[in-house]
């Protein structure tokens, strides 16, 4: 089971007491006591491994160490260690307390959210010329305390979309080594898949039905990792009797949602098109190009048609580092 939101409670460490002490050396008996050690801080760092979020589905609450106290013989209290967490890259830091947010976005992109409080000072520090024996100390100071909540929003290069049961895994499968569950009934997927082609990132993200916008069926739970695909693969089951309306029911729901989804380049499929007659199928696609003229038909027991689906994926990862991505037409894909 994918954990994808999870609130924890993170506690700093404080930082250690100064000490009080003084030599023993007979006629210099002058302050010692040095300072206490900083508490460690609570360090977020980004990994690529979306399970990571399950550690806290019962651990509830993070605290590093407090900083060693100031000792006698000016020596220091010691600095305690950070206490690293690791969040899956894509997670939406919020700070319940501050209502601050903050995002991890690369793999090893380190984020302080919660800083250990400074060690307080010695006697040592405190000696004048008119104080030559202080007993004076400071207690170290308080580590930070929030509460956060954990939102994880897929980065993905390319989204899989579409009603429940219209091929999604079935396609992520075929072109990726993921090994997504892949059945003859809705809601096969109940969590995101991901899978690698060529170094596009590709979600298959669970299906979206009428109402999910307002959480019906799998609901907005799976709409926000949409949010963060550059690229939408929209595909529509040859199954289904009205294509263009399953088609039109899905984007409203992404506007619903979010209406900045529908600026997303998007391409339509119509799948499993080896489950319906030839002719069936001519007729669904054209109502398909009528809304979306990127509009082909797909079977993943068809090289032919995969080999179209790797070719708009070459054209994607070329464009991968550049602000937009061009949809590639029908017509390109029939050359």
């Amino acid at each position: 089971m994918l954990i994808d939101d999870v609130t924890i409670r993170i506690k700093a460490g404080h930082g250690g007491k100064g000490a009080v002490a003084f030599q023993k050396i007979k006629f210099a008996h002058g302050p010692t006591g040095t300072a206490g050690g900083d508490g460690g801080s609570v360090i977020a760092e980004g990994v690529s491994d979306l399970g990571v979020l399950n550690a806290f589905r019962y651990k509830k609450d993070i605290s590093a160490k407090k900083g060693m106290d100031g000792r006698s013989q000016f020596r220091d209290g010691e600095d305690s260690a950070p206490e690293i967490i690791q969040l899956p890259v894509g997670t939406v830091l919020h700070n319940l307390d501050t209502g601050e947010d903050s995002e991890i976005t690369h793999v090893g992109e380190k984020i302080v959210i919660a800083k250990g409080g400074k060690g307080g000072r010695g006697n040592f520090h405190f000696r004048s010329s008119t104080n030559t024996t202080p007993k004076e100390c400071e207690p170290g100071l308080p580590g930070q305390e929030f509460t956060f909540r954990f939102e994880l929003k897929l980065i993905a290069d390319v989204g899989l979309i579409g009603f429940p049961n219209a091929g999604k895994s079935s396609l992520l499968n075929e072109l990726s080594s993921a090994k997504a569950k892949v059945a003859n009934y809705p809601f096969t997927t109940l969590e995101p898949n991901l899978g690698v082609y060529y170094g596009l990132i590709i979600a298959d993200i669970p299906g979206l039905i009428e109402g999910a916008a307002e959480g019906k069926g799998l609901g907005i739970k799976f709409l926000r990792h949409v949010e963060r695909t550059r690229v939408l693969f929209h595909l529509v089951s040859s199954e289904a009797e009205d294509v263009a309306k399953e088609y039109q029911a899905t984007r409203n729901e992404l506007e619903k949602y979010n209406p900045e989804m529908l600026k997303k380049t998007e391409y339509v499929f119509l799948s499993k098109v080896d489950t319906v007659t030839p002719a069936e199928a001519k007729k669904k696609l054209a109502a398909l190009k009528k809304l979306n003229k990127t509009a082909i038909a797909l079977s993943v027991l068809d090289e032919e048609s995969l080999e179209k689906v790797k070719k708009i994926l070459a054209k994607v990862e070329k464009q991968k580092n550049t602000k937009v991505v061009t949809p590639v037409s029908s017509t390109d894909e029939e050359t």
